[in-house]
């Protein structure tokens, strides 16, 4: 529990899933037999009762049910066929009456209405279903797959937005190749969102920027600190003077020697040994990036690992993560509970599962975890030369 109280006490201050295809087209089939179903239910009970009682103006409820979820088209057609019902139906079951002229006219009126109402509605999806796409095509382009090898480091990432149908919010991470060495980096913008996706590009932009010719994570950190210091306010953006980033970087070697690591107000590193978490001794964290507190001097630690450690990076999103009775998520226990299958990726995808388990389906703030270990031969580098992170 000891490692369980750091993580936490380090922490910075600061859904059900959609339905596959398959899903969704049932739904639709169900949805779209709704008004014939109406209309044949009405015109049955209107056929039974006496000839005094006329149920056939509720035939409006068919297309006005249809107009809220199907085209103009569809609205149409299922009008078109209402007023035939009432029609037949009067002609049939009251010829001393004939025709009920005002309530025939009022079922046309409404049917005109409601396909106005879908036309508006099903324009404005459209709208909506474009600015969706170039949204999330403008997250995939900032935050790219992490590799799942570089160099002699097997990668595994998982991200948990917690915008819906946002691929991505204010937590991120990245990789960078340097000669044998793999450096990472995850990060936690303060705020959640698509107001934090300029953000986290920016800060991706800054370590990019310096990943490859600063050689020490120190001065790594204090570069990126001192280039998001002087990035001007984006226009028509109200910040509050309190935007901030927490950073960790570490550099992997390939041969296999102590992982360096460089903490700016984000939750240590958990090392996974034998099936069980283990605290790593690192020094205390830095400030967090872009407080403006001057020049920024960010100690680096080390981490002695040995071959088949898994080490876990995680943002603040798992560690605050709660269930309905406000528990926070135990990530140390579950890493225990974790059966030792697959390596990074295998003990990834269980913390993910998991975790959505305990917070029954979404997390309150956006979630990502990032498992590297040391495989004994190395595997061609990508021709690029660097990969940021993606919403798992």
């Amino acid at each position: 529990m000891d490692i369980q109280r750091r993580l936490s006490t380090a922490v910075s201050p600061l859904s059900a899933r959609r339905r596959g295809p398959t899903g969704r087209q049932s739904r639709r089939l169900w949805l779209v037999a709704v008004p014939f179903v109406v209309i044949i239910v009405i015109v049955l009970v209107d056929v039974l009762t006496p000839s005094d009682i006329t149920l056939t103006p509720f035939l409006v409820v068919a297309p006005a049910i249809t107009a809220s979820f199907a085209s103009a088209r569809l609205t149409a057609a299922v009008g078109v066929l209402a007023v035939v019902a009432e029609v037949t139906t009067d002609l049939e079951e009251r010829p001393p009456y004939g025709i009920s002229t005002i309530s025939a006219g009022a079922l046309v009126g409404l049917t005109a209405v409601v396909m106005l109402f879908a036309h508006v509605r099903e324009r404005s999806s459209r709208r909506y279903d474009q600015a969706q796409s170039l949204a999330l095509a403008a997250q995939r382009a900032v935050l790219r797959p992490l590799p799942a090898r570089l160099g002699r480091t097997e990668i595994a990432s998982a991200y948990l937005a917690a915008e819906a149908e946002a691929v991505m919010g204010g937590d991120l991470y990245a990789a960078a190749r340097i000669g044998s060495t793999t450096r990472l980096m995850i990060g936690d913008v303060r705020g959640k969102g698509m107001s934090a996706v300029g953000e986290a590009a920016l800060v991706l932009g800054a370590f990019h920027a310096t990943a490859y010719r600063t050689p020490s994570l120190g001065e790594v950190a204090a570069t990126m600190d001192s280039a998001l210091g002087t990035v001007p306010e984006p226009e028509g953006i109200s910040r509050d003077g309190e935007e901030f980033v927490t950073v960790m970087l570490l550099d992997v070697p390939d041969q296999g020697g102590p992982v360096k690591v460089a903490l700016c107000g984000h939750p240590p590193a958990v090392l996974v040994r034998g099936g069980r978490a283990v605290s790593p001794a690192l020094p205390p964290a830095a400030p967090p990036l872009g407080l403006g507190l001057g020049a920024l001097t960010v100690p680096v630690g080390t981490i002695a690992w040995a071959p088949g450690d898994i080490v876990l990076l995680c943002t603040d999103g798992v560690l605050e993560a709660r269930d309905d009775s406000g528990r926070f998520y135990p990530l140390c226990e579950r890493i225990d509970a974790w059966p030792g299958d697959g390596g990074p990726g295998g003990l990834v995808g269980f913390l993910r599962a998991d975790l959505l388990r305990f917070t029954g389906g979404r997390t309150l703030d956006d979630a990502a975890m990032v498992a590297f270990s040391h495989v004994a031969t190395a595997r061609p580098t990508p021709s690029h030369r660097h990969m940021p992170a993606l919403a798992g």
